[in-house]
């Protein structure tokens, strides 16, 4: 598989997991990606797990992060990488987003800051040191897009255009709108309206399966609640899930010749 070797500033590069139970988080994904995992000691954020491909010391695909208050929500949180944190903090400030913990280094990885959007909506941007991210994207059991369900469609359009220059595109799929971001001709992003199962403005990330009904079946007898059934689309097949913490996630078989917003277009 092509490996990452670096991912462009304003676009995802990584998501990372908060959950309440390490413990059943680490079972449920190693159950239904195959994922492993090792631990690191990271500055300013005590220790957290990555998960890897093909093993401990295989490439890596995303993060998880103990809650320090197992009351919190679990969730996914999606990363944005930035070239000038200086000038991206200035930007987000000035387009109305909350620094909910200010930048931070995290050692030789990066300097990382999790912000929310003017309507509720957490995400972090870092900007990488020694750490490039993801470093598999867009291939079965990691990383290939991230969606944003928002209470203020218009409003979240103007606030990501500001700050990462991304270009907002209207689609529909089965009558219901939908937002695609892009920079240039390339998607990074997608966006719809708050509705259905989701409560609360957020960003999820979705995940590439070779056979999103055999995930979302592998997913539902791990625990997982299949909040949205497969369903099919112009791009894909895909299933939304809620894991046994209570974290959301996307699960997608792409159509042959599709492509998701983590990788570069050659």
């Amino acid at each position: 598989m092509p490996l990452v070797t670096g991912h462009r500033p304003g676009w995802p590069c990584w998501v990372e997991l908060a959950t309440p139970d390490r413990s059943a988080s680490e079972r449920f994904y190693s159950g239904l990606f195959g994922w492993d995992s090792y631990t690191l000691l990271v500055p300013h954020r005590g220790e957290v797990e990555v998960f890897t491909l093909d093993g401990a010391d295989g490439e890596e695909v995303a993060g998880l992060e103990p809650l320090a208050d197992p009351a919190q929500p679990a969730s996914w949180t999606c990363y944005f990488r930035t070239a000038d944190m200086a000038a991206t903090t200035t930007a987000l400030h000035r387009a109305g987003g909350s620094e909910l913990i200010e930048a931070a280094d995290l050692g030789n990885l990066g300097r990382a800051a999790l912000w929310g959007d003017p309507q509720g909506a957490d995400f972090a941007v870092i900007d990488t040191y020694d750490f490039i991210g993801a470093r598999v994207v867009d291939e079965p059991s990691a990383p290939c897009w991230i969606q944003l369900a928002t209470s203020d469609v218009a409003g979240a359009r103007r606030f990501y255009g500001e700050v990462f220059g991304w270009r907002p595109v209207d689609r529909e799929y089965f009558g219901i709108a939908y937002t695609e971001f892009k920079v240039d001709e390339q998607s990074v992003a997608g966006m719809l309206a708050l509705e259905g199962p989701v409560s609360r403005p957020e960003w999820m990330p979705f995940f590439e399966v070779a056979d999103c009904d055999a995930a979302a079946d592998r997913a539902a007898k791990l625990g997982a609640e299949v909040s949205v059934p497969p369903t099919g689309t112009r791009s894909g097949r895909f299933a939304i899930l809620t894991d046994p913490t209570g974290a959301r996630l996307g699960v997608i078989t792409p159509d042959p010749g599709t492509r998701a917003g983590f990788r570069l277009r050659p």
